[in-house]
């Protein structure tokens, strides 16, 4: 279960840093010389929390 929770989790960092992106407003409005950035590295956190809980998820399926 938290595994697909980090699933989500990380779809959820994808969608926020394309947000920050596009909006420029992240509790503030952003420069875009930090909305960029910020929003890249929010991104990349989101797919590293996806590829780790797909990982997750093929290990626990190869006990089983």
């Amino acid at each position: 279960m938290f595994n697909w929770l980090s699933l989500i989790t990380g779809l959820f960092y994808i969608v926020l840093g394309i947000v920050i992106i596009v909006y420029k407003f992240f509790f503030t409005l952003l420069e875009p010389a930090v909305a960029y950035p910020l929003g890249g590295l929010v991104m990349l956190y989101g797919v590293f929390r996806i590829w780790r809980a797909v990982s997750k998820i093929k290990n626990t399926g190869d006990h089983e």
